[in-house]
């Protein structure tokens, strides 16, 4: 099987040990363990997917594959690794997201998620973190208007590079939706897409990204957000919402002023409508999009979506147009759902802290889940393994019996073991009398 070096498991994990040892250590020269170990260690947690850091604890005392594999020094505990953790700005992990990409572009891997000559990049919003007691100052509140009861909570605003022909996603460091320093009030999915668009255009100057949104994102502070960024975009547009938009568009068809494309493929009936130059809305007038209406019929069930977008519509792109839009679901099904789901325990309390610590697990998780992207991409033994086992979950169930069982060089030796079979030649008790 063939194996890329620099973007096997084995050559992501030091890139990753690389950015960390690259943080700045706030503690005393002389802390026994390092900055670097504790993040390492974190990250190792998730790209074992163990469920809890107690379970992760227990598993220090067999340490040898930990320390090996993750090229950790010292491990700590449990709570070493909240105490040490809670203090590390989360803003830190950029340098490391933005080392991983760029050997993901120097490996060509990127070129695989090429679509309407850019890269599709889906945004969404999620929770991962709720407490009616557990808080922190940076935690978004929400009042009961009925007790007065508190509920506290931690988002994030996660974006992936998706592709409608792909299962696999590139994740971005995520933006996280908490309270700002110095801020009283909430912060907002808006707000934090703002900062997002600005910190993401000034990572990658050059790449030309198409941001596709769901139909809150398609107002008019949004859209002149990503015309300011040199971003294409997809929105979703919903008629509730845009009342005006859809008066235009029905007003330009009576006129003889929208295009209609029509066109079977197998049992199913594509049927789109479309306007280039509409106004957005009333109060944007001067803000033109163009319009794409879209119904798929099949098995007489009729789907019906709108959007809008800066890309020129015609006969020939509208039904690309249609797959980038859709690809959205994307960040919600191959990206939250499978961190939900597929064992990385998205939503489960690793521990808060009282400054960043809800937000450093966040980074951590989302940083393993690329890695592990990168490899369901590129790597032949990790997808051969995928498939031969039938589930991620299943995959990660037998590579952790091994890790914990077997002295390891590489997480590519437990691939090799779970694809090609193994056996035990020997067996050695220790025995104290």
């Amino acid at each position: 099987m063939k194996i890329r070096k620099h973007l096997s498991s084995s050559g992501l994990y030091a890139l990753v040990r690389k950015g960390f040892d690259k943080f700045e250590d706030y503690r005393a020269v002389n802390a026994k363990i390092s900055l670097s170990d504790a993040l390492m260690s974190g990250f190792a947690m998730f790209s074992l997917k163990d469920s809890s850091l107690l379970e992760f604890d227990d598993r220090r005392e067999k340490d040898g594959n930990l320390k090996r594999i993750f090229n950790l020094e010292h491990i700590p505990s449990d709570t070493q690794m909240r105490s040490i953790l809670d203090k590390v700005e989360p803003e830190s992990f950029r340098p490391v997201y933005k080392d991983v990409f760029r050997e993901v572009q120097r490996g060509k891997v990127l070129e695989k998620m090429i679509f309407m000559g850019g890269y599709l990049t889906s945004l969404d919003g999620s929770g991962y973190f709720s407490s009616k007691s557990i808080h922190c100052n940076s935690c978004l509140e929400r009042v009961n208007a009925e007790t007065g009861e508190i509920t506290y909570s931690h988002q994030m605003l996660g974006a992936a590079i998706v592709h409608p022909e792909r299962a696999e996603v590139i994740p971005l460091m995520p933006e996280p939706i908490i309270k700002q320093d110095g801020e009283t009030k909430n912060d907002s999915e808006r707000n934090a897409a703002k900062r997002f668009l600005s910190k993401l255009r000034e990572d990658h100057p050059h790449l030309p990204f198409i941001i596709i949104e769901d139909g809150l994102s398609s107002n008019a502070p949004h859209i002149r957000e990503l015309k300011k960024h040199n971003m294409h975009f997809i929105l979703g547009v919903k008629e509730g919402d845009h009342a005006f938009l859809f008066n235009y568009v029905r007003q330009a068809a009576q006129k003889g002023q929208v295009s209609t494309v029509e066109f079977r493929e197998g049992n199913i009936l594509h049927r789109f409508r479309f306007i280039n130059e509409a106004p957005l809305n009333a109060s944007n007038q001067d803000l033109l999009v163009n319009f794409v209406e879209y119904w798929e019929i099949s098995d007489g069930k009729t789907q019906h979506f709108c959007w809008v977008t800066d890309f020129t519509v015609s006969e020939w792109n509208v039904y690309k147009i249609m797959r980038g839009g859709r690809a959205r679901w994307k960040i919600e099904n191959e990206t939250f759902n499978t961190l939900k789901n597929q064992d990385y325990h998205f939503e489960h309390n690793f521990g808060h802290g009282k400054l960043h610590l809800s937000v450093v697990f966040a980074m951590l998780m989302m940083l393993a889940f690329l890695v592990d992207q990168i490899q369901q991409l590129v790597c032949q033994l990790f997808q051969a393994v995928l498939q031969k086992k039938g589930s991620r979950k299943r995959l990660w169930e037998h590579m952790r019996n091994l890790f914990y069982s077997l002295k390891l060089d590489c997480m590519e030796d437990i691939w090799r073991a779970l694809l090609y079979g193994y056996e035990i030649t020997d067996l050695v008790i220790f025995d104290s009398t």
